[in-house]
């Protein structure tokens, strides 16, 4: 049992990660935090499903880039957080597959030529380890621990693009910090893979019909256990446990932990 697929019409993959089940019998509690894909196209007056969250804070993992082509649409009253978690790829003159999904599915030889070969999967478990490694993902799921932490933040909804790679790694961090064992957060993780590909269907039919590779397509548009195993190693060889990786990785205290769980578990 995993997270329910919330059904959004103007939102793709928003999930609630309440109702996931929790070592010890309890859960986490519905409502509270939520996923998903980007929200350029957020519609309260059409999609009552997200009118009834009562969105309060909205965090983005977007780069630059991301959110000038596809700003998010905000529910009124409720605030919009920055966390860019590729920043300090971006800044260092690489722009990682996870944020160009569109641009590379658009040329199938462009693709090949980058991505062919399994180019495409180490590329992406290279930049999970970069969520774990990298300033600027240290800086931006510190954010969201942080905004957890404090009942002010209301219901919060983090997302990134597709909501499958940034997005899954936050609720990773965060399902584990909770108390989830790893076969149900790998479940989580692996379960946004049918709403990812319905959202970017007719991408890759057309990549497809363009000559592109369909495993590329795949590969880029859904998520593979090696990618978090990536992140979670980058984890386990840095920091040596999660706990630690949120105490001295991401500078959380351990009373904002114990009020994130207090506030979250059921």
């Amino acid at each position: 049992m995993t997270a329910t697929a919330a059904p959004s019409t103007t939102v793709a993959n928003l999930r609630d990660l309440g109702g996931t089940p929790l070592s010890g019998g309890g859960s986490v509690r519905r409502g509270l935090v939520l996923r998903s894909g980007q929200l350029d196209r957020l519609d309260l007056a059409a999609d009552p499903v997200v009118a009834a969250l009562g969105l309060r804070t909205v965090l983005d993992f977007r780069t630059d880039a991301e959110r000038h082509d596809h700003p998010d649409r905000v529910p009124a009253g409720a605030r919009l957080l920055v966390a860019d978690v590729l920043a300090d790829k971006v800044n260092s003159g690489e722009m990682p597959a996870a944020a160009q999904l569109k641009h590379l599915l658009a040329d199938p030889i462009v693709a090949e030529r980058e991505l062919g070969g399994g180019r495409v999967e180490k590329l992406f478990e290279q930049t999970y380890r970069s969520f774990v490694s990298s300033g600027s993902g240290r800086a931006a799921y510190r954010t969201l621990l942080t905004e957890l932490a404090d009942p002010a933040a209301g219901p919060l909804l983090f997302h990134c693009t597709a909501g499958k790679d940034r997005t899954g790694w936050a609720a990773t961090v965060l399902l584990t910090l909770l108390g989830a064992d790893e076969e149900t957060v790998m479940a989580e993780y692996l379960s946004v893979n049918p709403a990812v590909r319905q959202a970017f269907a007719p991408m890759i039919e057309g990549f497809a019909a363009s000559g592109g590779n369909p495993d590329i397509a795949l590969a880029l548009i859904g998520v593979v256990p090696s990618y978090l195993a990536a992140a979670l190693d980058e984890v386990a060889v840095r920091y040596g446990s999660m706990e630690k990786y949120v105490r001295e990785g991401l500078e959380v205290s351990d009373e904002a932990v114990a009020a994130i769980r207090a506030r979250l578990v059921v």
